[in-house]
């Protein structure tokens, strides 16, 4: 099986209405490529599921500017001042969850558990509407584990099978990932042949992985940014 695509033949895996995990904490490991393309193609009304969004007109910031977001699910999204505006006015749907909850929540979701009991949030207008189980004279939450359509990860580089290793704190989010969703796209800065890394460099195996497309941005002073 081929796995390095196109931009326009990844985004073929992509639908209107889909929930998209998408990596990143902040803008570090993000796959800036991959949302640019969707901000520029039909595909609207996608469900986000990421640690938060982006930053004003920079990585999912974009997507939201451009009208394709029905709902986010995350940890932190007032780092960007667009999203707290859209939810404000009724143009965008947030669900707020824990960042632990939402880590332990995908790792559910990818090794086939339903979900888990927490103590975080119990108390709180996050636990409203779910149940709760006293375990051991202690409150608990129940926490359904989260799966998506697709995930859009970015990694470092990938082998031609798929495996992936990625960059220090740029790794977040984007390993649990990769076990969670039907399709998973992975964006990298350089694709190398199979054998190129030690077995045990490799972070995500290239089973989890089904397609692997080529970053456009450049790292400059640690920060990428577009290329010309």
């Amino acid at each position: 099986m081929k796995k390095r695509l196109s931009l326009d033949d990844a985004l073929l895996h992509i639908q209107s209405g889909d929930t998209l995990l998408v990596g990143g904490f902040g803008l570090s490991g993000t796959p800036l490529t991959l949302i640019d393309e969707l901000v520029n193609s039909n595909k609207d009304n996608l469900t986000i599921i990421s640690n938060n969004l982006g930053e004003e007109g920079r990585g999912l910031g974009k997507l939201l500017i451009a009208g394709k977001l029905k709902k986010a699910k995350g940890s932190y999204f007032t780092t960007n001042r667009d999203a707290v505006k859209a939810w404000s006015k009724g143009e965008l749907e947030i669900e707020l969850i824990p960042q632990g909850t939402l880590a332990e929540a995908i790792r559910c979701g990818g090794a086939g558990i339903g979900g888990f009991y927490t103590k975080t949030g119990v108390g709180t207008k996050l636990a409203e509407g779910k149940e709760e189980k006293v375990i051991d004279g202690e409150p608990y939450i129940f926490e359904k584990a989260i799966k998506g359509d697709v995930a859009i990860i970015k990694a470092l580089k990938a082998d031609t099978l798929g495996n992936l290793v990625y960059d220090k704190t740029a790794r977040n989010f984007n390993p649990v990932m990769a076990t969670a969703a039907k399709v998973v796209i992975a964006e990298v800065d350089e694709i190398v042949e199979a054998g190129s890394f030690a077995p045990e460099e490799v972070v995500t195996p290239h089973l989890y992985v089904d397609y692997i497309v080529q970053n456009r941005y450049v790292k400059e002073g640690g920060r990428y940014v577009e290329s010309v």
